[in-house]
């Protein structure tokens, strides 16, 4: 079965306008900002904070840009002050948040993790999203498949997934069906733009420096 999670997969609701982009998507698909009483720009993951909302993608090259370029104050038609290292910022943001609901999902037994129960739940037809750690062992992880219908999360770490379940490491969880079960998958999707985004800049930089220096080792060699 395929993993889940991919783009076309992000839940319907309203549409909003990323500042960076100047598309329009839904509204899981973007981070929330509002402008503090101090001209500071804040976070804000829930969308519950008072103020206009400034959307950006949840991508780290659209938040960059917003950052670098003063489309933050030009949405706010004021000065405004951006936090450092805004990717990295709201990555560690997101995936506290993942991380502490599926802790509560957890607590109410709307989640289990190691590979015996997981295994029972996907038997059993209980779980509707398979979550496996990242950095787990890949032969592993290929013993389980994603839910049928279900989803698939694959991008926090063993220790991030050990901090859920109040263990030191954990490869593989479920969740099952519930409310806290929607918003995790919601997140976590948030999360896959901007991890899966950074890693996806870095590859690119690296085949281009690759190129770079293969096309200077030509030039020398035809001097």
């Amino acid at each position: 079965m395929s993993r889940g999670g991919q783009d076309k997969d992000r839940a319907d609701g309203p549409e909003r306008r990323c500042i960076a982009t100047g598309e329009t998507q839904p509204a899981s698909g973007l981070i929330r900002f509002v402008v503090g009483p101090e001209g500071q720009v804040v976070p804000d993951l829930a969308g519950k904070l008072p103020g206009r909302g400034i959307w950006v993608a949840s991508e780290p090259a659209a938040l960059e840009k917003a950052a670098k370029k003063g489309l933050f104050a030009r949405a706010a038609k004021a000065p405004v002050t951006v936090p450092d290292d805004l990717p990295t910022l709201i990555e560690q943001m997101l995936a506290r948040r993942v991380v502490e609901l599926i802790s509560l999902a957890r607590k109410s037994g709307s989640a289990v993790s190691g590979y015996e129960k997981v295994k029972d739940w996907l038997g059993r037809e209980d779980a509707v999203v398979l979550i496996q750690a990242e950095d787990g062992s890949s032969r592993g992880k290929s013993k389980l498949s994603t839910p049928y219908g279900g989803k698939y999360i694959g991008w926090l770490t063993a220790d991030e997934l050990g901090l859920a379940f109040g263990r030191e490491k954990v490869i593989h969880a479920a969740l099952g069906a519930g409310g806290l079960t929607k918003r995790v998958v919601e997140e976590a999707q948030r999360l896959k733009g901007l991890r899966v985004g950074r890693t996806d800049a870095a590859t690119a930089a690296g085949a281009a420096e690759a190129a770079k220096a293969a096309g200077g080792g030509r030039g020398r060699r035809k001097g």
